[in-house]
């Protein structure tokens, strides 16, 4: 399996290439979150993304690792902002390529999830002016 993962402060481009390519590849699911224009009911104007990030690739890694061997994909892209990231930009994105479907969108939703709890990434809003 492929895996590329970046964090950083870059904005993540509107089109990545599939995280695998080949006639094996049935399936490429991807997953954009955006900031959204509230955090906790009050409006923000962007969230800011801090990261351990030595200790957040390996869990990342470890994470793809585990789901990967139970639900066998070919590769995934994993690219985290850090930084300022505006209202409306994409924080995070993900690509899963797999055989079929079912392991791409399993190993999404569960890497979405672990992701949230064990990864250390933290963000903060910021608050409109």
């Amino acid at each position: 399996m492929s895996l590329a993962i970046h964090l950083g402060p870059e904005p993540i481009p509107a089109t990545l290439p599939p995280p695998a390519t080949g006639a094996g590849v049935g399936a490429v699911a991807e997953f954009r979150g955006l900031v959204r224009g509230e955090e906790k009911g009050a409006p923000i104007a962007a969230l800011v993304y801090e990261a351990y990030q030595p200790m957040a690739e390996r869990e990342i890694t470890r994470i793809l690792d585990e789901l990967t061997t139970a639900h066998p994909c070919l590769g995934v892209r994993v690219h985290h902002r850090l930084g300022r990231v505006p209202v409306g930009e994409a924080a995070i994105y993900i690509g899963v390529a797999a055989r079929h479907r079912a392991e791409a969108f399993t190993v999404l939703s569960a890497f979405m999830d672990r992701l949230k709890q064990d990864v250390p990434i933290w963000k903060t809003d910021v608050v409109p002016a």
